[in-house]
């Protein structure tokens, strides 16, 4: 598989696809850690004498053109941040954009519009495969976050473009990810989240085999709680996923894996930010009607131990509802007990998604050895599975 130094990059244009999805509000980006992740590999391609096509997809629009999901304010926050005037068409395969990129000359870059506002780009569509290929002489795919998908964008293109490689960030996102699967720093411990068992069943699975110790807190440490008799209240419950987590506490067992489940949590009478709230033990339970929304101080410190003793710490989903303040306390207490082992030269892991949502949140990303930018590729790449927009460029001519 081509790196990017592999290529020959002077005076080429480069159609590089970046993972530029990031939220926006009235039109402004509210936070640029995808765009930022992005720079290493633009920075390379122009300073190696290269004009550089960037193409994207921002949200969902389902095929057709939605003016709130326009690249243009992306755009805007990439020319800040690059320094640099950034050209944009408001099509991505249209003549007029085709011309503007090869009209490039070296050290300027073109930015297409919305790859989504096509329905092409999903269903990996030959012919607009071909028109996106037409923008560049090589091709660079550094958008981790859409590498578990085979579109026109990720996969179809390298069919039609002579040399294909991959970015600075992709590379990073399969070393430490492939490490920490592979050769992790022992103990290696998992902290699992988030709200739902079965997302994180084939992953579980797979790390069973490789921790020393899994921790498993967030929505879906209720149903693991329900499976151990105690009551939840009306907290999330995946019925379907009771049998697999008393499978998994019992499989934990037989391999000699440390599984911590939280021993006490945060309730409230209602999911709202302004509920009444108290902490109660899982003996003690919650009681009808009322939902576990947060781990307690109590199983936060037992987590916390745990990682503290870690060679590696890989973490993927929040302890709790953390975009509520009153429910935040177990997600802050994992992340910044990351941050702080990490300062003792643990390797520490977030997963994408909204783990990686909740570091930004804490101001603490810098001090975490590495956030991933795909919740979705983290999972499938850790459940073992091919992800084509890199198996594409293995595959290229």
């Amino acid at each position: 598989m081509l790196k990017l130094e592999d290529l020959k990059l002077k005076d080429t244009r480069v159609l590089i696809r970046l993972d530029l999805n990031v939220p926006l509000k009235n039109g402004r980006v509210t936070d640029d850690f995808r765009i930022r992740a992005a720079l290493p590999t633009v920075n390379y391609c122009l300073s190696q004498g290269a004009s550089v096509v960037i193409m994207s997809h921002l949200g969902r629009p389902g095929g057709e053109y939605r003016e709130e999901l326009s690249l243009i304010s992306v755009g805007e926050t990439l020319a800040d941040l690059l320094e640099t005037q950034v050209k944009f068409t408001d099509d991505c395969v249209s003549e007029d954009a085709i011309s503007v990129s090869k009209e490039l000359r070296p050290g300027e870059i073109h930015l297409l519009e919305n790859l989504r506002f096509h329905k092409g780009e999903k269903r990996n569509d030959e012919r607009f495969s071909m028109k996106l290929a037409s923008h560049g002489e090589l091709y660079v795919n550094d958008a981790f976050g859409t590498a578990h998908r085979a579109h026109a964008s990720t996969a179809g293109v390298t069919g039609f473009i002579p040399e294909s490689a991959i970015g600075y960030l992709i590379r990073k996102e399969l070393q430490f990810l492939g490490g920490a699967v592979m050769n992790p720093a022992r103990p290696f411990t998992a902290i699992l989240g988030g709200a739902k068992v079965s997302d994180k069943i084939k992953v579980i699975d797979k790390l069973l085999n490789k921790v020393q110790t899994l921790i498993i807190g967030g929505g879906m440490s209720c149903t693991f709680l329900k499976a151990q008799g105690y009551k939840i209240g009306a907290s999330l419950l995946e019925e379907d996923s009771l049998d697999f987590a008393k499978e998994l506490i019992q499989k934990a067992e037989e391999k000699g894996v440390k599984l911590l489940l939280p021993v006490d949590a945060v309730i409230a009478d209602s999911f709202d930010k302004s509920a009444s709230t108290c902490s109660v033990s899982v003996e003690e339970g919650a009681p009808d009607g009322w939902l576990i929304l947060d781990i307690g101080p109590k199983s936060a410190e037992t987590f916390c131990d745990s990682v503290r003793k870690s060679g590696t710490v890989l973490w993927n989903g929040p302890m709790g509802v953390f975009e509520m303040g009153a429910f935040a306390q177990g997600t802050f207490a994992i992340a910044q007990c990351l941050a702080e082992v990490t300062d003792k030269g643990v390797v520490t892991i977030i997963g994408g998604g909204d783990s990686a949502a909740a570091i930004q949140q804490f101001g603490l990303s810098e001090r975490i050895t590495h956030v991933s930018t795909g919740g979705g590729a983290s999972l499938e790449f850790l459940e073992g599975k091919e992800l084509p927009g890199v198996s594409a460029i293995q595959q290229s001519k």
